[in-house]
């Protein structure tokens, strides 16, 4: 019975450090409602790290958006044309 108790103690205690070892991925992200409201926070968008601008009709990339998975997988919704960087403003 001791060994038991002893045990749940050792569990119990280890569960601050197991809840602090999630991945960073785990977090929660804002989502925006829409462009508007995710451009006043982050003025070029947007992207997954590695992403590039598909560029129409314009002679510029926009190369100086906001990277960050987590971020952009919670306001993928706006990326309509669907290049990995959600309104990306030059």
């Amino acid at each position: 019975m001791k060994i038991r108790v002893a045990v749940a103690s050792v569990l119990l205690a280890s569960l601050p450090l197991a809840a602090s070892a999630l991945p960073a991925e785990a977090a929660h992200y804002k989502t925006y409602k829409n462009c508007t409201a995710l451009n006043k926070v982050y003025k070029h968008g947007v992207g997954k790290p590695g992403a590039h601008d598909k560029v129409r009709g314009h002679t510029k990339k926009v190369t100086n958006f906001k990277r960050s998975a987590g971020l952009y997988n919670a306001n993928k919704k706006s990326d309509r044309d669907k290049d990995g960087i959600a309104c990306e403003k030059r």
